[in-house]
C-alpha cells in the first residue's frame, strides 16, 4: 500500500477524520501494511512499545495476566480502531499483551518516526496528542463501566 493509500484510509477513520491532508501524508510516511494471523502475539507487557496498530480488518485483544486467573481479555478492537498509545509516553513500554483474535490486516505505525515528525511540527504533535487523549478517555470510561458491572453489587462501603 502506498503512502497516499494509507493517508486516504486515515482520512476516513474516526480518529484521524478532519486532519489536514499534509498531516495525513506525514502520518502515512511512518506506516506500513501488515497481515494479522489468528492467534498471533503482537506485543507483551513490559516490552518496548515502538508501534501502534490501525486495524483495517480483523480483531486484536488486549490482555492482562492476572495471578490465579491467567490471561484475561480487557478489550477487543476491530475495523478503524487504534491499538496502542504507549509509544507516546516514556518509557515507551507496553502495559498489556496484544493478540490477534480474528485474522485480518492493520497499518503498523512506527512510534519513533511519529514522535520525530511531531517534534518537528508541533501542530501535528498537538493533533496527535489531542486525538489519542480522546481515545484514552473513551477507553477509560468503558473500563469504568465494565468495573461497575463486575463490582457494582459488591461495592458496599
Amino acid at each position: 500500500m502506498t503512502e497516499r493509500g494509507i493517508a486516504e484510509l486515515f482520512g476516513e477513520s474516526a480518529l484521524f477524520n478532519g486532519m489536514s491532508p499534509e498531516h495525513l501524508e506525514l502520518l502515512a510516511g511512518c506506516g506500513r501494511l501488515t497481515s494479522l494471523a489468528d492467534g498471533q502475539e503482537l506485543f507483551r507487557e513490559g516490552d518496548p512499545a515502538d508501534v501502534f496498530y490501525f486495524v483495517r480488518h480483523g480483531r486484536i485483544a488486549l490482555e492482562l495476566s492476572a495471578p490465579g486467573r491467567g490471561e484475561m481479555t480487557i478489550s477487543t478492537h476491530g475495523h478503524g480502531e487504534v491499538v496502542g498509545w504507549s509509544w507516546l509516553f516514556p518509557p515507551y513500554l507496553w502495559h498489556f499483551d496484544g493478540r490477534v483474535t480474528e485474522r485480518g490486516s492493520a497499518i503498523v505505525m512506527d512510534g519513533a518516526c511519529l514522535r520525530g515528525k511531531a517534534e518537528a511540527d508541533h501542530d501535528l504533535g498537538y493533533e496527535l496528542m489531542r486525538r489519542f487523549a480522546a481515545q484514552m478517555v473513551e477507553r477509560l470510561q468503558a473500563t469504568r463501566i465494565q468495573m461497575l458491572d463486575i463490582y457494582g453489587g459488591h461495592a458496599d462501603g
